[in-house]
């Protein structure tokens, strides 16, 4: 067995909101403590150079824009708006008559 180390001696770093200023938009955005141990947690060492918005748009730009399809619910008849080229050989759902049929199998 090995020797217990007294790991109450090591302290969590204290993690105070810091400002910091968006390279892409000039804005300021706020790191949070909370980020801030998050980044810690996962070894990161550079703090974020985009704000939340920025980098979002930075991920999405390259996402084509999705495409809708309109079909008829099979339940109600009603409009069903679906992200897939509907086929007849399975039943399209709208949304509310999709979650009834998923809470009655539940």
């Amino acid at each position: 067995m090995f020797q217990e180390e007294n790991y109450d001696a090591v302290t969590a770093t204290e993690f105070v909101d810091e400002t910091l200023v968006c390279k892409d938009c000039g804005k300021e955005f706020v790191f949070t403590a909370g980020e801030q141990a998050f980044y810690a947690e996962k070894g990161f060492q550079n703090k974020p150079k985009a704000c939340k918005a920025c980098r979002d748009a930075r991920k999405n730009a390259n996402k084509a824009p999705r495409e809708y399809f309109t079909a008829v619910c099979a339940e109600c008849g009603g409009e069903a708006k679906i992200t897939f080229q509907p086929s007849n050989d399975r039943p399209v759902y709208c949304s509310a008559c999709f979650e009834k049929k998923k809470n009655a199998q539940e």
